[in-house]
């Protein structure tokens, strides 16, 4: 009797562990769904937050009816290219991840963390990482971009110098990638509205043409995200590293210093401008909450999550 009794409690014990998940048998919690399956990243380098008051850009107007924004995202100092593109990329600031200056190709301090790779950990490469048959690509009309996406981290990267000053190349070379690749995360960087800003200055019609010439070629790209069939579970973010004053940028004033960031597409709450504070590298970390991966310690930014429904 007592051996029947044995019998049936280990019996039981076994189907408790079996209905709880308990044992060795357990399996690893799965990860949940992505917020999107596709994130399109759109740069425009020398965009301050000032222009919104006069730009005629509909295409931008209407993914901030759609989604999040805020025009008062704060550049790290210096208010110029590398070391804010690197911020956005890398989550954290120059301190950090050693990029200091305009044009800083390799980092001019010593990174406090190094990936696999010998870079600072980014957003790219935690990516690959984690979904190694991820498409990941970066197209881009200023050749310092290069040195800040982590290109051994890329299945494709291109260098396309503005041609006659429209666009046109890189939004080509973007809508050929969109529809043949169909990427889980891509980077489209434009230098015009910077290089506008020092030949005719900042706040002036030639800056305003541009930036319409630009908002022009976003609508050819979200074109093409439809075409494509990936549109209804994208996630388009477009932002800058920095604004600028007269014809120059890298000093404190607020035109420097503010930029736009607009966040639309799958999931993300429509019409709302959010007040909460965000720095250059808050970019990384959102980007990273959309695929659930969990940013390094060496990472100072937040994900702003008040931006996903």
């Amino acid at each position: 009797m007592q051996k029947t009794n044995l019998t049936i409690g280990v019996l039981l014990l076994l189907c408790i562990f079996s209905i709880t998940g308990c044992g060795s048998g357990m399996q690893e919690k799965e990860k949940p769904e992505w917020k999107a399956k596709h994130v399109v990243f759109i740069g425009l380098d020398g965009w301050g937050s000032y222009s919104m008051a006069k730009a005629d850009m509909p295409h931008v107007q209407q993914l901030m009816s759609e989604g999040c924004y805020t025009l008062q995202k704060r550049t790290v100092l210096p208010s110029s290219s590398a070391v804010n593109w690197a911020s956005m990329f890398m989550g954290a600031g120059p301190e950090l991840h050693g990029y200091t200056t305009w044009g800083s190709q390799t980092p001019d301090l010593p990174s406090r963390e190094l990936n696999r790779n010998g870079m600072f950990p980014n957003i790219f490469n935690m990516l690959r990482e984690a979904v190694p048959e991820a498409e990941i690509g970066a197209i881009y009309e200023w050749e310092g971009i290069k040195y800040l996406v982590d290109t051994l981290s890329l299945d494709y990267y291109q260098h396309v110098p503005n041609d006659n000053k429209l666009n046109t190349a890189l939004t080509g070379a973007a809508v050929k990638y969109i529809k043949e690749k169909k990427p889980t995360l891509a980077a489209f960087i434009y230098d015009s509205p910077d290089d506008t800003g020092h030949a005719d200055g900042h706040d002036t019609p030639g800056y305003y043409a541009k930036l319409k010439e630009l908002d022009d070629q976003i609508g050819e790209i979200i074109q093409a995200m439809k075409e494509a069939g990936i549109y209804d579970n994208s996630i388009i973010i477009v932002t800058s590293d920095h604004g600028g004053i007269d014809k120059g940028h890298g000093s404190i004033s607020m035109m420097e210093m503010e930029t736009p960031f607009i966040i639309a597409g799958k999931g993300i709450y429509p019409g709302r401008k959010f007040q909460e504070s965000m720095m250059q590298f808050d970019v990384a970390p959102t980007i990273a909450d959309i695929f659930y991966l969990d940013p390094p310690q060496v990472w100072v930014g937040r994900s702003m999550k008040q931006v996903f429904n």
